[in-house]
């Protein structure tokens, strides 16, 4: 049983949403961190069907005088069920936890989200700081860190192979998000090759053989399970001709190298080189989003192919990061963050990179890869945490 960091520097004390997805460790830590609580499983038939039929239902479901949590979990599948939560906010102050792993049904127009009066959480895979010596650079660029990656009863890359496929029939079809089953299977496959990069909805769509509308609603089926999310563009102040297209990833290492199929004419280091920037994009959303730190991630690019992986930009400051697989660092690999140093002079800039030491270039520092895994919490919030 690993520590997670969710709730660990801000403790959890009124309502709350956790949104996450499947597979991330939303239930047990809920189970684990509310064990008094009253645990309503959406995914049981029984008590779907029931609440599905009547929501109001639940305040008989709940005690007289019960003051502890009360928990629902997959939300999403009885969006009707927010609005008497809400009323038993209001009229019993009641506390509850509201879990899900889609937001699509959620973000419908009428669906109450209790006015503000729940904060919303997210759960991430492992980050290594909850790993300790548990964690593995070679496990984490070809499996991720879901958890079910770690258990010694089973192998990583049956399960991985499994959670694909429950997720395409589990939650797509459930949810009737797509009758087309084969179609959306095969585009994300083919969105697989655009890890990492600039997103380019028209060419993908060609290759997946749909119109460019199926595949933006594909897309968006994506985000809205959580399986997957766009980086846009950093413009603030911009001084250059930039692009307007934004980058595109799959939430998870593990889950990315399991849909892009590998053959004899694929390089394996196109796939690791991405699978690495994966792996730090999915450290810094979960570092930001557990410690509250409200940063906006972001890319840079120029017209001119110049390019910064992320750019972190909020009230604490604005950080650039490049990533790159290589043991060494060349005059080319420093050369977009020396440019984005030019026109942002205020801004923190690193390039994480496959050597073993710490190097210096003037304004820009060069970290290990997996040391600044290790260090990420600090270097983006400047020794504030104890």
């Amino acid at each position: 049983m690993y520590d997670r960091w969710l709730g660990k520097h801000n403790q959890l004390k009124t309502s709350f949403f956790l949104f996450g997805p499947r597979g991330t460790g939303k239930t047990r830590w809920i189970r684990t961190n509310f064990p008094e609580a009253l645990y309503f499983d959406l995914l049981d038939y029984d008590t779907y069907r029931t609440l599905m039929s009547n929501p109001s239902l639940i305040q008989k479901r709940i005690p007289d005088g019960f003051n502890d949590w009360i928990i629902l979990d997959e939300v999403q599948r009885i969006p009707e069920l927010l609005n008497e939560v809400h009323r038993l906010i209001e009229e019993k102050n009641y506390r509850f936890g509201l879990t899900g792993s889609s937001a699509r049904k959620l973000k419908k127009k009428g669906v109450n989200l209790l006015a503000g009066r729940a904060i919303v959480h997210h759960m991430h895979p492992f980050i290594v700081q909850e790993l300790g010596n548990d964690f593995s650079l070679e496990h984490a660029i070809k499996y991720g860190l879901l958890p079910s990656t770690f258990r010694t009863d089973q192998d990583p890359k049956d399960y991985l192979s499994s959670y694909v496929t429950t997720y395409l029939r589990e939650e797509v079809m459930q949810e009737g998000l797509t009758r087309h089953l084969d179609s959306f299977s095969r585009a994300l496959e083919v969105a697989s090759f655009s890890q990492g990069s600039v997103l380019n909805i028209s060419a993908v769509a060609r290759d997946a053989q749909v119109s460019r509308k199926v595949m933006e609603g594909y897309f968006s089926i994506m985000e809205d399970l959580l399986l997957a999310t766009r980086v846009p563009i950093f413009t603030k102040r911009a001084k250059r001709a930039l692009i307007t297209h934004a980058k595109f990833y799959f939430f998870d290492v593990g889950v990315y190298r399991t849909l892009r199929p590998m053959g004899p004419f694929d390089r394996p280091e196109e796939a690791e080189g991405a699978a690495l920037e994966t792996l730090f994009f999915q450290s810094l959303r979960a570092v930001n989003d557990y410690l509250r730190l409200d940063y906006t991630i972001y890319f840079w690019r120029t017209q001119a192919k110049h390019e910064v992986d992320f750019v972190l930009y909020g009230e604490k400051g604005v950080f650039a990061f490049e990533i790159k697989r290589s043991a060494n660092i060349g005059p080319n690999d420093l050369r977009s963050l020396k440019l984005f140093a030019e026109d942002y002079p205020e801004a923190k800039c690193y390039i994480l990179y496959g050597g073993k030491k710490s190097l210096y270039f003037k304004n820009i520092e060069a970290l290990p890869f997996e040391d600044a895994l290790k260090d990420l919490p600090k270097l983006i919030t400047k020794g504030a945490l104890a």
